[in-house]
């Protein structure tokens, strides 16, 4: 079911959406060769503090026996595919640097990912990001009336494929997205027009 939102409540998602953008942009110009992971956490933890807001990733533990995730950001270098721990790493010249940052502010949440190179950039590198890009446009540009969720992840996976990039199929939305998102879990590849219709914000 997708819950429409009154004005207020957008101006409120946007605020923390805000945050989270505060927090790349932090994070991007300090992401640098040489410079821990960690050391960007506690950057994305200045920005929280002072917009007043608290991060949904820190503590977080699905099931009893999950340790606690430790950070703000989830940092992912190279092929590590998604969550990695900001843990002492030194950033290479070179690297792919794919940056996950949340902002619960107001109990709204905000949450996004970026990645880009750190230094010198790899010509395949800049290809794959310059693909998510196009991709990421081409489900937004689905997102309209009348259109359902399966049109928004077949627009992102033809895209995807077109650029000779392979599409993760194994994972839905994770427990922590949806809890925060208050939506069941649901699958990364869907067919056009499958899942729910998209209506009117408000």
């Amino acid at each position: 079911m997708i819950e429409l939102r009154t004005p207020g409540e957008l101006d409120a998602m946007r605020a923390a959406g805000a945050v989270v953008a505060d927090m790349h942009a932090a994070v991007k110009a300090a992401a640098v060769p040489g410079v821990r992971l960690s050391r960007l956490d506690s950057i994305a933890r200045d920005v929280l503090a002072d917009a007043g807001a608290t991060s949904p990733f820190l503590g977080y533990a699905p099931l009893p026996t999950t340790p606690p995730f430790p950070g703000v950001l989830c940092l992912s270098v190279n092929d590590v595919a998604l969550h990695g721990i900001p843990t002492p790493y030194e950033l290479e010249d070179g690297d792919l640097l794919s940056v996950d940052a949340g902002a619960t502010l107001d109990g709204w949440v905000g949450d996004a990912a970026m990645t880009y190179p750190v230094g010198v950039p790899r010509p395949e590198d800049l290809r794959l990001v310059e693909t998510t890009e196009r991709a990421l446009a081409a489900g937004i540009a689905a997102a309209v009336v009348g259109n359902r969720v399966g049109d928004i992840s077949a627009a992102i996976g033809a895209v995807g494929r077109a650029g000779g990039c392979g599409i993760n199929t194994d994972q839905g939305v994770t427990a922590w997205a949806a809890r925060c998102t208050r939506h069941r879990p649901c699958p990364t590849r869907a067919a056009p027009a499958g899942a729910c219709r998209c209506g009117r914000v408000w």
